[in-house]
C-alpha cells in the first residue's frame, strides 16, 4: 500500500491553506514551454489588476530563471523580515513582490538546486511570506508540469489558471499538457492568453501574422475555453520590461479577461 505524506508535510499544507485564507483569488499563470514570455504577461496582468485598485501580489516561482523582478525594476531590492515572515517587496504601483532573487547576493548568481529542493523552499515560501490581504495573488510558474507546478498547484489550490502560447503549432500542441494537468488537478476556471499573436504596423497599420495565423481556436474549441487575450509583438513590451518599467505600459490587453 503506497504511503502517505509525511506528517510534517501534512501540517505544513494546513498552515499554508489557512494563510491562503486571506487571499481573494489565486492564479497561476503557466505554458507548456518556455520563450512564450509567460512573466511579461503575469506582470502586465498584475498591472492591470492594480490599475483596477486591487490589492495584488506575484509570486515568482521561477527559481532558476526568475524574470519578475527584472520586469518590475526590482534587480536591486532585498527581502524584509518581520515579526510575521517574510515581507514582499513593493512596486510603485502597490504590487507585492516575492522571488527568489531577493535572498541572491548578486544578480549574477544561479540557483544550483534539484527539483526536491525546490519544491521544499517553494513550501516554506508559501508558508512563511507575510503576503496581508490580497485581491489577487499571480503565481509566475516555471515551463513544464514538472515539480514547481505540481507544488503550486497541490499546495495552494489556485483558484484559476492563465495558461499563456503563441500561435506556433509546436506552441499550441504543448500548451495542451498544462491545459490538461490543470483539468487533471480539478482546476475549473482556466484561461488562455495567446502572446505575440501578431504584429501592427505603426505606420500604416497592415496585421502580419509573423509566427503564423492564431491556433487558439482549436484549442478553446476542444476544452471549451475562452481566448481572452491576444497580446501582439509590440516593441515597447520589451523595451519598458528591459528597462525595468513594465508598470508604464500604457496598452492594457486584458479588458476583456473575465478573471
Amino acid at each position: 500500500m503506497a504511503k502517505g505524506k509525511p506528517v510534517e508535510i501534512e501540517e505544513k499544507e494546513k498552515r499554508i491553506m489557512e494563510k491562503m485564507k486571506k487571499i481573494g483569488k489565486k492564479v497561476a499563470v503557466m505554458s507548456g514551454k518556455g520563450g512564450v514570455g509567460k512573466s511579461s504577461v503575469t506582470a502586465m496582468l498584475a498591472v492591470h489588476l492594480a490599475k483596477k485598485g486591487k490589492r495584488v501580489g506575484v509570486f515568482d516561482t521561477d527559481f532558476l530563471g526568475p524574470s519578475i523582478p527584472k520586469l518590475f525594476g526590482l534587480e536591486d531590492a532585498r527581502l524584509g523580515f518581520t515579526q510575521e515572515g517574510m515581507e514582499p517587496v513593493t512596486t510603485k504601483l502597490g504590487i507585492r513582490v516575492m522571488s527568489i532573487h531577493f535572498m541572491l547576493p548578486s544578480k549574477e548568481q544561479p540557483v544550483i538546486w534539484r527539483g526536491p529542493m525546490i519544491a521544499k523552499v517553494l513550501l516554506e515560501f508559501l508558508e512563511k511570506v507575510h503576503w496581508g490581504e490580497l485581491d489577487y495573488l499571480l503565481f509566475d510558474l516555471p515551463p513544464g508540469t514538472g515539480d514547481v507546478p505540481l507544488t503550486i498547484m497541490q499546495s495552494s489550490k489556485p483558484d484559476a489558471i492563465v495558461v499563456v502560447t503563441t500561435p506556433q503549432d509546436l506552441a499550441k500542441e504543448i500548451v495542451e499538457k498544462g491545459v490538461n494537468m490543470a483539468i487533471h488537478l480539478g482546476v475549473d476556471e482556466i484561461h488562455l492568453v495567446e502572446n505575440m499573436s501578431y504584429f501592427k504596423c505603426p505606420n500604416c497599420g497592415h496585421i502580419s501574422y509573423i509566427f503564423g495565423e492564431s491556433k487558439v481556436g482549436d484549442l478553446t474549441l476542444k476544452y471549451g475555453l475562452n481566448a481572452e487575450a491576444k497580446i501582439p509583438i509590440n516593441p515597447k513590451i520589451s523595451e519598458l520590461g528591459d528597462s525595468g518599467k513594465i508598470e508604464d505600459l500604457n496598452e492594457d490587453y486584458f479588458e476583456g479577461m473575465n478573471l
